[in-house]
């Protein structure tokens, strides 16, 4: 069923306008907010969380299971009527907007409310109380969010995190703790989702450097949408990823592994049209229903499909624009096609709405939500090292001195030229934020040997790297910072001077500090995945300046 048949339906969807009313003194410490959102119970069970921030609206979501039979994927329970509110303090003294919405087992029993009516760049505290059923009265944990500076406002800075690849197998979610914690204490606007957000394997399939850190469910490759309900409800009983979502508004996109690896328009890598796991189409629309359940996005409903694909403005500073490089891609090819001038990453449509969107903006900066990574990768091969070319083999990079990544931006060259022609005629500044290599970078982005932009590459939540990658193919234990994984280092940063960092075998995330004068990166690091509440610190800070490039 398409989206929009959520929202007609009316079961689970809602948009409503709020009255304004002055702030209140906030009640609830940040610690407090915490350990509520990670700690939520029955019926709550997978907390609440925002997205898509806009100067006037924001999307409320939470999940409500009805009875211990209910869980997600199960088609059970009975309907159940939620009220909703929001309000300036945790006390709820100030409630400013309050209304109803209906979870049904059609819909996995989740709710998404579209508030209208609300003030730009303000804090909100938000609810959800059950009216009926077994768990009449029962409250959700408050969330926090904020929405958007309003569009003729001039922002001095705007701050953001970035992440992608959580595999629940490789080891604990740490870094969205620490996620959590900057978000309670005001330091983060926004939370920027740039894929992979689980991952479609069976147990055991892609696990991490010691095997399976914990089992998630179902246990098999899932196909059909009960099966990707049960997995995105696996993934949200996490209460580092429970409390992320609940202190800060996300905004998101997909990459492959939400559906299967390495998908294009018409297929995937990880499928097969054959009995056991159907046709492509019916599995993608399976995918997407329940990442459109399960994740607080506004879809845009005026194009023929559901799309992903969208913008937001942050007054006149940044321009975010989310694109989606799954849906509309060409089938990877060899390295003799990757220039073809009819291959496409975007899509016709998609490029169209993109280039609409930059040459239109007036903001500082045009930000590019990107899923794979735009920046070229071209490698030597290292003579005689079988580890190091099974490191180098990691990121797809098989020929000699040359850009062969087909799954990135470099098999879609042509797309890629377009795209960097464009922005090279806007007035704004480029900064493009990129996840799916599992591994952190800092690129300038070059076209026509001028420096136009950016490239900030979070590495993994959780899912492997080349120090796991290593252990497994040598069967030996390989530490970060491995011998094999510098060399690797040196040799790709030696034949790619756009990258100025690069490092293979970190876990964690980004933080992006924009102001009109520069971007600075931090690069925020777990000490040990498969440690759960491993502590986490900034280990890199890069900084980039228009007119001047990487200046640290």
């Amino acid at each position: 069923m398409a989206y929009s048949a959520l929202i007609t339906a009316g079961t689970a969807v809602a948009s409503t306008a709020v009255a304004q009313h002055g702030p209140s003194e906030q009640s609830i410490a940040p610690l407090d907010l915490y350990n509520q959102a990670s700690r939520a119970g029955l019926p709550f069970l997978h907390s609440v969380a925002s997205g898509d921030p806009l100067p006037d609206s924001i999307i409320l979501w939470t999940r409500v299971t009805p009875d211990r039979d209910s869980l997600p994927g199960s088609g059970l329970g009975p309907d159940v009527t939620v009220r909703w509110d929001i309000a300036t303090d945790t006390a709820f003294t100030d409630i400013i907007g309050t209304g109803t919405a209906i979870a049904t087992a059609e819909h996995d029993h989740t709710v998404h409310i579209d508030v209208k009516g609300l003030r730009p760049e303000t804090i909100y505290y938000y609810r959800f109380i059950v009216l009926d059923g077994d768990h009449r009265g029962a409250t959700s944990p408050i969330g926090r969010t904020k929405t958007a500076p309003a569009y003729d406002s001039s922002p001095e800075e705007i701050t953001f995190a970035t992440a992608s690849c959580a595999n629940w197998e490789c080891g604990y979610f740490s870094a969205y703790r620490d996620m959590a914690q900057r978000g309670y204490n005001g330091e983060l606007d926004l939370v920027v989702f740039l894929g992979d957000y689980i991952y479609e394997y069976a147990t055991g399939e892609y696990a991490g450097k010691s095997g399976i850190s914990r089992v998630h469910h179902p246990q098999w490759e899932i196909t059909t949408l009960e099966d990707y309900r049960i997995r995105y409800g696996t993934y949200r009983t996490d209460p580092f990823l429970q409390a992320a979502h609940a202190s800060t508004p996300w905004v998101v996109t997909w990459d492959d592994h939400e559906t299967a690896n390495n998908s294009w328009s018409a297929g995937a890598e990880n499928h097969t049209d054959d009995p056991a796991e159907g046709k492509w189409t019916t599995r993608r629309d399976n995918a997407q229903q329940a990442y459109f359940e399960w994740l607080p996005v506004r879809v845009t409903m005026d194009s023929p499909e559901r799309h992903i694909y969208r913008s937001f403005q942050y007054g006149d500073l940044m321009e975010l624009t989310m694109m989606d490089l799954r849906s509309y891609r060409d089938a990877e090819t060899d390295a003799a096609n990757f220039a073809n001038p009819e291959r496409t990453m975007l899509g016709s449509e998609q490029f169209n709405w993109l280039k609409n969107v930059l040459e239109t903006s007036t903001a500082a900066w045009n930000v590019l939500g990107n899923s794979v990574m735009l920046s070229p990768m071209k490698i030597l091969t290292v003579e005689g090292d079988p580890a190091a070319n099974a490191a180098l083999n990691f990121v797809d990079q098989r020929t000699t001195g040359m850009a062969v990544n087909s799954d990135q931006w470099d098999g879609y060259a042509a797309d890629r030229d377009r795209l960097l022609e464009l922005l090279s005629h806007t007035s704004a500044n480029t900064f493009v934020v990129t996840g799916d290599i599992h591994s952190e970078w800092a690129n300038s982005v070059i076209w026509n040997d001028k420096e136009i932009g950016a490239e900030m590459v979070c590495t993994s939540i959780s899912a492997p790297n080349v120090d796991e990658i290593l252990t497994s193919y040598l069967g030996s234990y390989h530490p970060e910072n491995n011998s094999t994984s510098l060399l690797v280092e040196d040799v790709l940063t030696g034949a790619n001077p756009w990258v100025k960092h690069l490092d293979f075998d970190a876990h964690g995330y980004c933080i992006a500090h924009l102001s009109r004068e520069q971007v600075v990166m931090d690069y925020v690091r777990v000490a040990d995945v498969e440690t759960n509440n491993a502590a986490t610190n900034i280990a890199v800070t890069k900084t980039w300046r228009p007119g001047e490039g990487f200046v640290d």
